[in-house]
């Protein structure tokens, strides 16, 4: 079962996601989805180098 989180942006930030979501097609939700795995991604590589 999924877990739930918020993610609370300030104004410039949430604007940038919803620009993202409208310009890929996408939820809000799915491009905070996806940010996060690339940034996760972007921590496992650090710590394996």
């Amino acid at each position: 079962m999924p877990t739930r989180f918020t993610v609370v942006c300030d104004d410039d930030l949430a604007r940038e996601v919803e620009t993202l979501a409208r310009k890929y097609d996408l939820t809000e939700e799915e491009v905070l989805r996806q940010l996060i795995d690339l940034g996760m991604d972007e921590v496992d590589e650090e710590a394996a180098a």
